[in-house]
């Protein structure tokens, strides 16, 4: 098994709880076993996972089946990234994803809703303003969700970001979904918000660069601010002009600060028609030596305890996960093919393939999600960075299978670890063969010895302070 929560951090948790009347920080999605193969096909797709660890629980609460049942062509499919809101009212209560279609949209799930059949809306409908590919997905600093196209190459007139202004609120196909043409059009899946406010972005593609965009008004308190004006960067890895590489990191700006193209890339501006233009951040990219990696695809910002901020990338077609530390400026490999499966103790080798989605726990735990074959190998890898220093080379580090999918035809997507209950998760299952596109939730518990430690030692802090009040 994995660490246990010694009984101090337990009773500290419980007094947190009891003291502000929510969930301890701590996580228990950090004490199992790893699961030593991929899982075979499940009987029963209602509960397609197969969990490292007994205290680990799953259940649906959510299917496309059901969906369409109720509001015929409501729900495209092919359900990508999560996340929630995760600021302003009624903060944690849904999730959002969108429809990696040829007819892309959105839905949310609320999750205070005891209604299965009523719980899940679709909030911009298949196809609005021509939206495809579906993949994207993030909550912005100033309380709204943002969405992008997977999607971008000669001739395409896709690529773009999209944010929903009135998530939350939106009745069924009432989304406000507005373009930000501002950000350079590419084949988009990850983004991430620095604590400045910066957003990266990546370019899926065998050859396909890191992004930064700066806001001219990085205190935004709405889209229409934040995506008025701002500047785009890509990185340039050890120099630039360069693939897969590690090392120092500089930004070389592909815009002006006002969002144009500026004189280096003023020719990777493409004339979309009817008056309408775009820079092609690709194009502009390879014109200042921006440095390539195979398919990047998602990205997750960590904060060290020091303040770093470690920004990790999957790199699908190499097999890797990359760190780029964004403080110090400096970027270095975190894992790949060499790095210790921890239930044999040699390297995971071909275990590892097509890392896809990250995610990030209550407490910095990195998770890799495969884009792989469901009931064959697609898995969960938990990665086991003790010392949290963004490498998985010291004694005792490395990955580790945490769940393993085994519904046929399909993969995992957008795992999402709640900002409120560090015990929750979400994950999708995406496009089976049954064309049954799920949400599942995973609930950790702690082991039923916890409960018994955890009951004891309150009851020691309450006869302490039972003691206290007589002797005052």
């Amino acid at each position: 098994m994995f660490q246990r929560k010694p009984l101090a951090a337990l009773v500290a948790g419980a007094l947190m709880t009891m003291a502000a009347g929510a969930n301890a920080a701590t996580t228990y999605f950090d004490n199992f076993t790893p699961i030593a193969a991929s899982a075979g096909p499940t009987a029963n797709e209602a509960f397609p996972l197969t969990l490292s660890s007994p205290n680990f629980t799953q259940l649906t609460i959510a299917d496309r089946a059901t969906n369409n049942a109720l509001v015929p062509g409501s729900d495209s499919g092919n359900w990508d990234m999560i996340t929630a809101n995760e600021s302003g009212p009624d903060t944690g209560r849904y999730l959002f994803m969108p429809y990696e279609t040829g007819a892309g949209g959105v839905q949310r799930i609320d999750l205070q809703n005891p209604n299965y059949n009523t719980r899940t809306v679709t909030i911009v409908a298949p196809g609005t303003q021509g939206f495809v590919a579906g993949d994207a997905s993030r909550w912005t600093p100033w309380g709204s969700y943002i969405t992008a196209e997977e999607s971008w190459g000669t001739g395409s007139q896709k690529g773009r970001l999209f944010e929903v202004t009135n998530s939350t609120t939106a009745a069924a196909n009432g989304g406000n979904f507005i373009q930000r043409n501002v950000v350079p059009r590419v084949s988009h899946e990850g983004l991430a918000f620095d604590s400045q406010k910066s957003m990266y972005f990546i370019d899926e593609l065998n050859g396909g660069s890191i992004y930064k965009y700066v806001s001219s008004n990085a205190n935004a308190a709405t889209g229409d601010q934040y995506f008025d004006k701002g500047q785009t960067f890509v990185a340039k890895v050890d120099g630039g002009s360069n693939a897969n590489a590690v090392g120092a990191i500089t930004w070389e700006a592909i815009t002006t600060t006002t969002g144009t193209a500026n004189a280096a890339t003023f020719s990777a501006m493409v004339n979309l028609g009817g008056g309408n233009f775009a820079l092609d951040g690709r194009a502009a990219a390879n014109l200042v030596g921006g440095t390539d990696y195979q398919r990047p695809e998602d990205l997750e910002i960590q904060v060290a305890a020091n303040g770093d901020e470690r920004m990790y990338i999957a790199t699908t077609t190499t097999n890797e996960v990359y760190m780029f530390n964004l403080t110090t400026g400096q970027s270095s490999l975190f894992a790949n093919t060499s790095t210790i499966d921890l239930a044999t103790g040699l390297a995971v080798g071909s275990g590892l393939r097509s890392p896809d989605n990250l995610a990030i726990d209550a407490e910095g735990n990195i998770y890799i999600i495969e884009d792989r074959n469901g009931g064959v190998d697609d898995d969960i890898w938990f990665a086991k960075d003790i010392n949290k220093d963004g490498d998985l080379l010291d004694a005792g580090e490395g990955l580790a299978r945490w769940a393993s999918n085994g519904t046929v035809g399909s993969e995992f997507t957008g795992l999402y670890f709640d900002k409120l209950d560090p015990n929750k998760a979400y994950v999708n299952i995406q496009h089976p063969a049954s064309g049954i596109d799920r949400t599942i939730q995973i609930t950790a518990v702690p082991e039923p010895e916890t409960y018994a430690m955890l009951g004891a030692g309150l009851g020691m802090l309450a006869l302490m302070r039972s003691r206290r009040r007589k002797t005052a």
